[in-house]
């Protein structure tokens, strides 16, 4: 082939790969699979490291990722815009319910308000004085993205509400959303209808917005000024008084086996619905005991999703890759024939871990069944035996990581067992895959929340060694960024503001943002109450002092170990001074206000009408803090009802204060 063919044909692949990036991240509508997407990418890279002379700013080796939007300016939520919890069948309804009484400490008779789950894009809409001032996207739960204009050519949006009833101040919220018969109008343009929404939504112009035919259907409130509506259901009433379309299908029901028989019957009716649902959401319809059981760090406890059976479809192995998480967990994936399940194309399916596929006995070229239940990652169900070639082979599982590390299988000394998990020993940054993933994390939105340097840039810049360690980011080469196809002068300044920005993140996100192994969002909180600050944290780690985490309610044995194997790597423990000694980690912000401000707590025995983790909330909404050792430390022991002996002989022994629940409730007024 002629130097000139070559040319040619490079150019052809990379006006081909633009064309699939446009899709897929302008669009939000791919025309190939990731596994498609990869081979273009790799064929580019593959001619450019054969041939000297070809050389394109569009080419994958030199792309750093997208720019993050910036249509749109943010705007925090008054009221958190929490994801719910999920159910797939009667066993987490009963969990659920359990959860609810659990936390009361009492069973009581519960109404249910139930509504469809339509599968669309969530919105919020405020009101000041019966007028829309603001729309705003879900975004990431805590900020979105003021859509106002957008959302008002929505006509089931109203502008003005003149209704007497209608509140001074509230925030609507509900979800955006496109007819099936109005989506095949534009399927050539997005891959589903709940793509097609989300598109309309993000489009600069509104006058673009306005031609697609979205809809907006009203379900429940943020902020409320002056809340006098007691039930969830009154509230529907009441949207609907206001002008707002609520769903023809909300009803009240009362057990789990009438949520069961509606679920049921509703699935099989979903088909002849207008537009499409993936399950029903229940609420607990008293507003009152909503409040009172509140949320947990990620969704309502008063609430859940109950998801429509998997959609499955059939397909064949092609490949199985092995994939390294930041934990060192090795996870192996099924790189599977393209398919399309449910209106979403599959080319990967989680095999979940060896264990798995000895089991299920999973081969290469065999057909399998491939689920995809909600939100939750296509997995492979079963093996069509039937259909297996003579020629199949079994798959060996890797004893070594890709970095050439041994793995080892953790012994469970609780079930006696190894786990199923096979893993690269956690050795800091030595292992690369662990490494990358461990920055990305990092930089997550739970964590430092750096806008603009997402996964697919932290792979780029790792390749383009800029990144090694956490602490990179913060001495980037933004000179040498800037020459870079794609980073002009404004993204690589946007990114640099995004990064300074990050350098101010609050004790427990810091913690978090760590990775350590079992210590997720909540327990990284409750380290930071307890520690107040950073230089306590260090001080803690640096003289090896673990135990006294065991004075933490929530924190036991498995988080301690964890801790411990963790800053057994000094190089992790460098990392982490270096780090604090480069970020402004704020100090945990208490509520100084609380009637139990400075101190201590400790329950024993059972409550009356009140779970323990009920009056842990109390404690803590009003500045008290609750250890879980009778240690000089402790200032009150709350005995309920049969204390144990023990605990009570010893706080005496101490002089501490023990007080009854009723006269620790007295303390609270």
């Amino acid at each position: 082939m002629k130097d000139v063919e070559i040319k040619k044909y490079y150019r052809e692949k990379i006006n081909e790969l633009k064309n699939h990036n446009k899709l897929y991240f302008e669009k939000s509508s791919p025309k190939i699979s990731d596994k498609e997407y990869d081979e273009i990418k790799k064929e580019i890279l593959d001619l450019e490291n054969k041939f000297s002379f070809l050389k394109s700013s569009s080419s994958p080796s030199n792309s750093l990722g997208f720019a993050p939007s910036k249509n749109f300016i943010k705007s925090t939520h008054r009221v958190k815009m929490l994801s719910l919890s999920n159910a797939f069948g009667i066993k987490d309804l009963e969990n659920f319910e359990k959860k609810i009484f659990n936390y009361l400490n009492k069973r009581i008779d519960i109404e249910y308000s139930v509504e469809p789950k339509i599968d669309g894009i969530s919105a919020s809409l405020t009101y000041k004085n019966g007028l829309l001032v603001m729309g705003t996207s879900r975004g990431d739960g805590t900020t979105g993205e003021v859509i106002t204009e957008n959302l008002k050519t929505i006509n089931d949006i109203p502008h003005k509400i003149t209704n007497k009833d209608f509140p001074k101040d509230i925030d609507i919220r509900g979800e955006v959303f496109i007819e099936k018969d109005d989506f095949k109008k534009l399927k050539n343009d997005f891959a589903n209808p709940r793509n097609a929404a989300s598109g309309s939504l993000r489009q600069k112009n509104p006058l673009e917005t306005k031609k697609i035919p979205l809809n907006f259907i009203a379900y429940t409130y943020g902020y409320f000024e002056s809340n006098k509506i007691k039930k969830q259901s009154d509230f529907l009433i009441s949207l609907k008084k206001w002008g707002f379309k609520i769903n023809e299908h909300n009803k009240v029901l009362k057990t789990i086996k009438d949520l069961e028989i509606f679920h049921k019957q509703f699935e099989n009716d979903r088909f002849n619905l207008k537009y499409d649902v993936d399950g029903l959401v229940y609420k607990i319809n008293n507003l009152d005991l909503q409040n009172r059981l509140g949320f947990t760090a990620n969704s309502p406890r008063w609430a859940i999703a109950h998801k429509f059976s998997a959609d499955s479809a059939y397909s064949i192995i092609k490949d199985i890759n092995i994939q390294v998480g930041r934990t060192g967990a090795l996870t192996p994936v099924a790189r599977i024939k393209p398919v399309n399940i449910g209106g979403v194309v599959v080319s990967n399916a989680t095999l979940h871990n060896e264990d798995e596929i000895i089991r299920k006995d999973i081969r290469l070229g065999d057909t399998v069944k491939v689920e995809r239940a909600g939100d939750v990652i296509p997995h492979v169900v079963l093996v069509d035996l039937k259909k297996r070639k003579k020629e199949s082979k079994k798959f060996v599982f890797p004893k070594k990581c890709p970095c050439g590390f041994d793995t080892i299988k953790e012994f469970n000394k609780f079930t006696k067992k190894y786990d199923a998990v096979r893993r690269c020993p956690d050795r800091g940054f030595e292992c690369e895959k662990i490494a990358v993933e461990k920055i990305k994390h990092f930089i997550s939105k739970e964590a430092l929340n750096i806008d603009g340097l997402g996964k697919k840039v932290v792979e780029n810049f790792w390749n383009l060694k800029l990144i090694r360690y956490p602490q990179d980011i913060f001495n980037l080469d933004y000179a040498k960024i800037s020459k870079f196809d794609g980073w002009g002068d404004l993204s690589v300044s946007n990114l640099k503001y995004s990064i300074d920005q990050s350098k101010k993140v609050s004790l427990d996100r810091f913690i978090y943002s760590i990775g350590i192994r079992h210590i997720g969002i909540e327990n990284a909180k409750l380290l930071a109450e307890y520690t107040k600050s950073i230089t306590n944290f260090l001080n803690l780690i640096k003289n090896k002092k673990f135990n006294e985490f065991l004075n933490i309610d929530g924190i036991g044995e498995t988080q301690i170990n964890s801790l411990k194997k963790f800053f057994e790597n000094k190089s992790n423990y460098k990392i982490i001074e270096k780090l604090s000694s480069m970020l402004n980690i704020s100090d945990l912000k208490l509520n100084k206000d609380g009637k139990l401000l400075n101190n201590t707590f400790m329950f024993t025995g059972k409550l009356s009408n009140m779970s323990r983790a009920e009056a842990k909330s109390l404690i803590e909404e009003n500045s008290g803090s609750v250890v879980s050792s009778v240690n000089k430390k402790l200032k009150y022991l709350i005995i309920g009802e049969k204390p144990t002996n023990r605990k009570v002989q010893k706080a005496k022994e101490l002089g501490i204060k023990i007080l009854s629940q009723k006269e620790w409730l007295n303390l609270l007024n």
